[in-house]
């Protein structure tokens, strides 16, 4: 990883949506592009879910090159952070793997899911572009940008339910603390290395933490030290 590979990985995370785009068989080759929720996976590729009759899944068929800019709104387009991902989509030989997690994100999404013409793509990045403000701008290759596999994503559901079950009130604070949200129901969905994902009423809430984490031991740390935190 890098510094500039670690900024546009965490900022692709606070991410839900961005503009897929794929090489149009029906247009000659010509990019075809159009918005695609998107979750990142553990090491921080992104993961789509797409019908076998969409146009993206017969250009993904035929030629695998994609790229995907992720992007919020603001009034000023070019004063904002934007990530373009560049790489090769894969679909994915199952959906159990990854579909309980990309549901709590996007449950909305279920009845696609139990559709069996709906399929997982993952992207494997082969270049990322980041811009993270005016002169903030750089390439940065895949080895800089993806984290390193370990054993934290085994142990997600056992974390969730345990935040969930037992520290629903650090969830608050932690709404109240770093994002000024004061929350109703408060439900963690995800946790990955850089941080974790919260769902308040219908808002996504993304906290990070101070640095990566790899292990359950390693977030179990990096929570004690946000309770601290919020306490202060």
């Amino acid at each position: 990883m890098s510094a500039q590979g670690d900024e546009a990985r965490r900022f692709m995370r606070g991410q839900q949506s961005g503009v897929l785009s794929t090489l149009s068989r029906r247009l000659d080759g010509f990019p075809f592009g159009s918005v695609s929720p998107f979750i990142l996976d553990q090491v921080g590729r992104p993961v789509i879910l797409i019908s076998e009759i969409a146009e993206h899944t017969r250009n993904i068929d035929a030629d695998p090159r994609v790229s995907i800019i992720a992007q919020p709104y603001s009034a000023d387009m070019q004063a904002t952070g934007r990530v373009t991902l560049i790489g090769r989509a894969e679909r994915l030989a199952e959906k159990d793997g990854i579909g309980p997690r990309y549901l709590r994100y996007f449950p909305q999404a279920e009845s696609y899911f139990a559709m069996h013409d709906f399929h997982f793509y993952r992207i494997e990045p082969v270049r990322v572009r980041w811009i993270g403000g005016f002169g903030h701008i750089f390439w940065i290759d895949p080895d800089a940008y993806l984290t390193a596999p370990g054993s934290l994503a085994a142990a997600e559901l056992d974390i969730l339910a345990h935040m969930n079950a037992d520290h629903a009130g650090l969830l608050r604070d932690c709404c109240r603390h770093y994002r000024s949200i004061e929350p109703g129901s408060v439900e963690m969905i995800g946790i990955d290395p850089d941080g974790f994902d919260l769902r308040s009423g219908e808002c996504l809430v993304r906290i990070d933490f101070e640095s990566t984490v790899t292990s359950p031991e390693q977030a179990r740390a990096a929570l004690v030290a946000l309770a601290g935190q919020c306490r202060s």
